[in-house]
């Protein structure tokens, strides 16, 4: 028998022991993009990717490579287009 999953109607954030709990939008933003901003001072560059979809939209797709690019200062970037 299959497990039954709702959908996520708030954002989480993992607590100092690793927990996940109920966050606000704004901290979970701030921990998003201190997640970012820690990753950009490590180098990313080299360690950072994004894999995107080919049956998301072009526009989708689009700003996907423009964040890794010019955020991330990354070109690791690739999609399941050419498949």
């Amino acid at each position: 028998m299959s497990k039954q999953y709702s959908r996520l109607t708030d954002p989480l954030v993992r607590d100092q022991s690793g927990n996940l709990r109920v966050a606000t939008w704004d901290e979970a933003l701030d921990v998003a993009a201190k997640g970012f901003k820690k990753a950009i001072d490590q180098g990313a560059t080299n360690s950072f990717g994004m894999f995107s979809c080919s049956k998301a939209t072009n526009e989708l797709n689009f700003i996907a490579q423009k964040f890794i690019r010019s955020v991330m200062g990354s070109n690791n970037i690739d999609s399941c287009n050419r498949t």
